[in-house]
């Protein structure tokens, strides 16, 4: 004991010191060593439930929701490792859903990229290995085709399809080239190009394949006729998809992006288009006011690489508030709509929420307290309408908006893995959802039923890990908003959409001065659990 003691408080002369002073440093280190020794073996096959990878132990998950600071690295590492592992050993790519066979997501890439630079950055990994895995994945994606055709091409104009052969990285089946995440893959992009900054060769090609895949991407090319607005999807045969993205979701990571390119930018008044339609409503939801979106990873997704806090565009300007305060909200409506509970779900509660886009039990309905009831496989469950909400819960809802409200989403996550840790955390941090309501095996069409404790999902999903990893790790040090704060893209898409205020304003004051150079990372900072919310 005295040993994992010593490992947790760095004291390296334990057994030398008097006993007042031993038995201060023990009261001190007492939540840390257990979590230490319990964790120290942690996983443990069991023939129930058939996890796809080894389950946490509960007195380890015990431990962890006993000591915050060590719950939030813990989940860190196991989340990068994740990323780390499940990768395609050639070409690099993340799946989409890991452990089932099936394709990569450009998206779930954007994700990974954004994870090496905080393996990197937090020693997970060397530095060199970090970047040449970048490389290889940014030179893989770059060397794969573009065209029109149906099949045998990456994409088109510089956009990506939605889904690429892991082992091809070419169009899986009959997927569309999707805009929203092409521009999550390239947010990934530039935090790889921004963060990579020695001038080693390596780290030299990462940031020259990065600024390429960057500038070729036609963003006007996806906005066509005079509506400045961006379409959701083009497919070969059939051209453009009717939607475009409008109103507050997303897409606003899409809109930055695209108007900060230098080469093919989207027209100038195209975020006032999308500020100015229906979709883009205030109003109260669940004990707040705000810009209403559903499932929780809309104010999530821009969040992880945009530092929000404290600039605005006109739209918020107008009413008082920005983007991150909007996200801060959406997470206590989350909470509130958890506590009224509005269809009677079990588990539900103010330490137990969490509604968005997740794998679930599968499209079938099934008898709940009585009566028929509807649930969903992969679903975008929200708040917005109780008959989006079929109870199942996903931890990335909570853990992606740590920095809202960290009071809130630290005692969320201490009942995760104190209430159902032994069933959904694992060797890579925790499964993509469950559903206490659920309890029919026989129904399920995927993942499993825990006999008394519900419907686990046997899958990771890459876009549910990314905004867990990245937004643990803003939290503790600001790392990928310091990062993109520098990047001059990023800016020239703040100031196309006229924001102002906060750190931009600032920025801008110093760029007028002077300019800086492009796309280089801000100098590592040490860790610093200091909160990024408020409460």
């Amino acid at each position: 004991m005295g040993r994992d003691i010593a490992r947790v408080t760095g004291d390296e002369f334990w057994h030398t010191m008097d006993p007042v002073t031993r038995l201060a440093r023990w009261s001190a280190a007492m939540p840390g060593a257990i979590a230490a020794i319990a964790c120290a073996n942690p996983t443990s096959w069991r023939p129930w439930p058939p996890t796809p990878v080894p389950l946490i132990s509960q007195a380890c998950t015990q431990a962890l929701a006993d000591d915050p600071r060590r719950m939030y690295r813990d989940i860190e590492r196991r989340t990068f490792d994740y990323f780390w592992d499940t990768a395609d050993p050639t070409t690099g790519l993340a799946p989409d859903h890991w452990p089932s066979d099936g394709p990569s997501s450009i998206a779930a890439v954007g994700f990974e990229l954004t994870a090496y630079v905080i393996g990197a950055d937090r020693e997970y990994v060397t530095r060199q290995a970090a970047a040449a895995r970048v490389r290889t994945i940014l030179a893989f994606l770059l060397s794969r085709p573009q065209g029109r055709g149906p099949a045998g091409y990456a994409g088109y104009h510089g956009f990506f399809y939605h889904f690429l052969g892991m082992h091809t990285g070419l169009r899986y089946r009959n997927s569309e080239l999707s805009t929203i995440d092409t521009a999550l893959l390239m947010a990934g992009v530039l935090t790889a190009e921004s963060y990579f900054d020695r001038p080693t060769a390596t780290e030299r090609q990462v940031r020259d394949l990065a600024d390429r895949l960057y500038r070729r991407v036609n963003w006007g090319w996806a906005a066509p006729g005079t509506d400045p607005r961006v379409r959701m999807a083009w497919f070969p045969r059939r051209g453009f998809s009717r939607a475009r993205w409008s109103g507050y979701n997303e897409a606003s990571i899409l809109y930055i992006l695209g108007l900060g390119s230098p080469t093919y930018p989207l027209r100038n008044n195209a975020w006032s288009a999308w500020t100015a339609t229906d979709e883009h409503d205030w109003r109260q939801l669940d004990g707040q006011t705000l810009l209403a979106f559903g499932p929780q990873f809309g104010p999530q997704y821009t969040a992880v690489w945009i530092d929000l806090r404290g600039i605005a565009d006109p739209f918020m300007r107008a009413h008082g508030e920005d983007y991150f305060e909007n996200g801060r909200r959406a997470t206590l409506a989350q909470r509130q709509y958890a506590t009224e509970n509005p269809n009677g779900w079990a588990g539900y509660g103010p330490t137990m929420w969490g509604l968005t886009a997740c794998n679930g039990p599968g499209d079938v309905s099934a008898p709940y307290h009585g009566r028929m009831r509807q649930f969903h496989g992969y679903y975008a469950r929200g708040i917005t309408n109780p008959s989006d909400d079929d109870g199942t819960l996903a931890p990335t809802a909570v853990l992606g908006s740590l920095p809202f409200a960290p009071k809130h989403v630290t005692q969320a996550t201490q009942a995760l893995l104190r209430d159902y840790g032994d069933i959904i955390y694992t060797r890579y941090g925790f499964l993509d959802s469950f559903n206490p309501s659920f309890t029919h095996a026989r129904l399920a069409r995927d993942g499993y039923v825990v006999p008394g404790r519900g419907w686990v999902d046997d899958e990771f999903i890459g876009i549910d890990q990314g905004p867990i990893l990245a937004m643990i790790e803003n939290q503790r040090t600001d790392l990928i908003w310091r990062i993109m704060r520098r990047n001059t893209y990023v800016r020239a898409g703040l100031r196309r959409a006229r924001f102002t205020g906060g750190w931009f304003g600032a920025a801008m004051s110093a760029e007028a001065r002077a300019t800086p150079p492009r796309s280089t990372a801000a100098p590592p900072a040490g860790p610093s659990d200091r909160p990024a919310g408020r409460e």
